[in-house]
């Protein structure tokens, strides 16, 4: 089983991301062992969404906002779990959820 750890998180550049239009700011990139993704870490809006495969229930998502946790938002339940979602944050939650990226 091979493991591929990176420094760095390059742009995804996965089928359709350039028909898509995706920009190095949106960039989806995740880290894989044996071809399983462990951590997957979306930008969006300013903000970064990070997701570990292994990580506690309920299935929740970490957003950063200039390297500082702004929410860990409970994506079962639509609610936060730790600190707040603004408007235009949850709009960005819903956005992801819906287009399956969360």
């Amino acid at each position: 089983m091979g493991c591929r750890i990176a420094t760095r998180w390059p742009a995804f550049r996965g089928a359709g991301a350039s028909q898509a239009g995706q920009s190095a700011r949106n960039a989806l990139t995740s880290a894989t062992v044996g071809g399983i993704s462990l951590v997957t870490r979306i930008r969006r809006g300013g903000f970064v969404f990070l997701t570990w495969r292994s990580d506690h229930g309920p299935r929740h998502v970490h957003v950063y906002r200039d390297g500082h946790l702004v929410v860990k938002w409970d994506l079962e339940h639509q609610k936060p779990m730790k600190g707040r979602a603004t408007d235009r944050l949850r709009r960005l939650l819903d956005r992801l959820v819906r287009d399956g990226v969360l």
